[in-house]
């Protein structure tokens, strides 16, 4: 029973974390940076990516897994929506490395000025992707919980 407590306690607070990073970014931080120049932006990237890694990946994989754990723990329908949230931060996980890192990386070797293709566009619509999953994925561990009551 102390198991389920805390397995259900870090999905919850985990997809919840990982949920209210992505929306803040969404709606304050990739604003801000598509309003800035393009050595700004470049300086300002740099800086900002440092503090999510390794911190991201590792929250999203142990939500994901403890949510594993939870479908061996609990009974229907709980049992079967655990599973559900993780696999929706799976595909967190797969946006992430196909989509947001691929153009993360490809930033840092970009000059501050000469010709460009503004990766901005492509970057948000990843990242809103990811967000709506890590959104679903917290309102499935929502109903889990609540259901396994």
């Amino acid at each position: 029973m102390f198991a389920e407590q805390v397995l259900t306690g870090t999905v919850l607070v985990g997809t919840g974390t990982v949920t209210g990073i992505f929306v803040a970014v969404a709606v304050s931080v990739a604003p801000a940076m598509a309003a800035m120049e393009r050595a700004d932006y470049l300086r300002a990237h740099a800086l900002l990516g440092k503090g999510y890694h390794p911190l991201m990946p590792i929250l999203v994989n142990v939500v994901t897994l403890s949510g594993f754990a939870l479908a061996w723990l609990a009974g229907p329908p709980a049992r079967w929506l655990f599973p559900l949230a993780s696999a929706l931060l799976i595909g967190v996980q797969a946006v992430s490395h196909l989509g947001n890192v691929p153009i993360n990386r490809s930033l840092g070797a970009l000059a501050a000025d000469g010709p460009w293709q503004d990766p901005r566009p492509l970057w948000r619509a990843w990242h809103r992707l990811r967000t709506a999953l890590a959104l679903l994925a917290l309102l499935t561990d929502t109903v889990a919980v609540l259901a396994a009551r």
